[in-house]
């Protein structure tokens, strides 16, 4: 991605703030999820094509009681991981919520992300705030993932 794009994603995803959480939806202000919030940050930045990233129906507990990588399976068919560290504007953080990979922000500028999540819907939220903290105060963070393109 180019700076121009990151900056492009970062715009978008910020216009989403306040729009309220709703699983599979993707309606500015009216309701998003963090999966759909990123495929529209990327979208508003030219980075995906519309239609070009369809999730298909997912359940709002898709994540429970499962043990196969779905969420991170899917960033990384369009992202690679980016080393501790070198987060930019742009990329994806993703946390684990259960046994897997099950939320997603937009980095704004690290430690920032903009993300949807239930209860608050689209927020800016530092990625040390507690709603990412485990229990014992370890992080969720599960890693920093770059668009290849």
């Amino acid at each position: 991605m180019t700076d121009g794009d990151r900056e492009r994603a970062v715009a978008e995803a910020r216009r989403w703030i306040g729009t309220p959480y709703h699983s599979g939806a993707k309606v500015l202000g009216v309701g998003v999820d963090c999966v759909q919030l990123l495929i529209a940050a990327y979208e508003g930045a030219g980075v995906l094509s519309p239609g070009e990233v369809e999730t298909g129906y997912y359940s709002p507990q898709w994540h429970l009681h499962r043990s196969e990588e779905l969420y991170l399976r899917g960033v990384m068919r369009f992202c690679d991981k980016v080393a501790e560290g070198d987060e930019l504007p742009g990329d994806v953080a993703l946390f684990r919520y259960g046994r897997t990979v099950s939320h997603g922000g937009l980095v704004s500028k690290w430690p920032y992300v903009i993300h949807s999540y239930v209860g608050l819907g689209v927020v800016e939220s530092a990625v040390t705030d507690a709603l990412f903290l485990m229990r014992d105060g370890a992080s969720r963070l599960r890693g920093v993932y770059r668009p290849r393109r």
